[in-house]
């Protein structure tokens, strides 16, 4: 059986199977591919409204630019602050 969101049931079992013999903590814990941090400390993450013709135009920028709209936005506010 495949259910709505792709898993089967035999992925189902595996992960049971492999959850009932127990993980490696320390292997858990490794830190892997992932997102490269920005700086020595955690980043933090800030809400702010926009309208739609805001984000219209900074994900246009931001295409232009070939960057994410989270680097459009960094990239403004550093020359703002400057």
């Amino acid at each position: 059986m495949v259910y709505e969101d792709g898993v089967t049931e035999e992925q189902i079992q595996q992960w049971a199977d492999e959850a009932e013999a127990g993980y490696d903590v320390d292997q858990l814990k490794k830190r892997g591919r992932g997102r490269p941090g920005r700086g020595a400390e955690p980043m933090q993450v800030i809400a702010v409204r926009l309208t739609a013709e805001e984000i219209a135009a900074l994900d246009a920028k931001a295409e232009k630019d070939d960057v994410s709209r989270s680097e459009a936005i960094r990239r403004a506010l550093a020359s703002y602050a400057a």
